[in-house]
């Protein structure tokens, strides 16, 4: 098929678009698909780009890390318990 060779499901489903009259060929196919791929590693990109912009302009002040978190919990339910009678 037009000197592209795909595994036999891809291969069918490429056969069927095409009798379909959704793609001229098998060329067309993967093209279509790797627009696809495109956008969607460029969404991605974008979205990470995002969060760490997001992070980097997070202010810390009143916030605890997750270790924080985990020994003020410790300490709380340590004076809270007490000794066991």
């Amino acid at each position: 098929m037009d000197g592209i060779a795909l595994p036999p499901d891809p291969e069918q489903f490429a056969a069927e678009a095409m009798t379909a009259g959704h793609y001229r060929d098998t060329a067309d196919v993967v093209r279509a698909g790797f627009e696809l791929l495109q956008c969607r590693e460029q969404a991605r990109a974008e979205l990470l780009a995002s969060v760490l912009a997001a992070r980097e302009e997070g202010d810390p002040v009143g916030y605890l890390s997750a270790d924080e978190v985990a020994a003020h919990m410790r300490e709380t339910i340590a004076r809270t318990t007490g000794p066991a009678d």
